[in-house]
């Protein structure tokens, strides 16, 4: 397999993606943390038996970086240059966390975008500026054909995202993901190249 690009920085307007990185520990703590009613219906979970292994944040994205670079995902970060005294792009604060995972290249050249924002910055369309730019950067330069989203039916702020960006429904997968302590079932949405012109940031514009 080609190696990727990585790591990569990517803008539009006051929104940012970037790496996630080990020095990003507390911040992201601290987010998830303010974060836990907001965030726990559609959090990811263990299933009975699963035992990946205690380890630390740092060791987490030393992980997920070292498996950017031989093209496996993309662990990004969503940054927010809208708030209070956050000029410097460099000081922009973690708002949230998107990542394309499942990156398959070969006859397939497709992968799965998940994410999550602090409930307070929702509503903001930072989002969906995520992900239409982590999305373009699929399509145009690491040269995937199909970007898909998996979302609970009940997540209806994440329904909003793919609707906006035009994501086609594709149906429901019985039990896919276990997230909040169940297997829960999914709604599938998805995107082909041929599909989206010039890209995703161009609808928001």
């Amino acid at each position: 397999m080609a190696m990727v690009h990585w790591p990569v920085e990517l803008q539009h307007g006051q929104v940012g993606l970037r790496p996630l990185r080990a020095g990003d520990g507390s911040e992201w703590a601290a987010a998830r943390q303010r974060n836990v009613s907001w965030l726990r219906p559609w959090d990811a979970t263990q299933p009975p038996g699963a035992d990946d292994g205690a380890r630390t944040f740092r060791a987490m994205a030393r992980d997920w970086n070292r498996q950017a670079r031989y093209g496996r995902m993309l662990p990004f970060v969503i940054t927010y240059g809208g708030a209070a005294g956050a000029g410097v792009r460099s000081k922009w604060p973690l708002v949230g966390q998107l990542t394309v995972s499942g990156i398959t290249y070969g006859s397939a050249r497709w992968a799965n975008l998940g994410y999550w924002v602090d409930e307070q910055y929702a509503g903001r369309g930072i989002v969906p500026t995520a992900v239409a730019m982590a999305a373009d950067h699929c399509w145009f330069t690491l040269g995937l054909h199909r970007i898909e989203v998996a979302i609970r039916p009940e997540n209806k702020a994440s329904l909003r995202v793919v609707e906006k960006l035009g994501f086609r429904y594709e149906g429901e997968r019985p039990r896919f993901l276990h997230i909040d302590g169940d297997w829960r079932d999914h709604r599938i949405f998805a995107l082909n190249l041929e599909e989206v012109g010039p890209g995703l940031v161009s609808r928001l514009t």
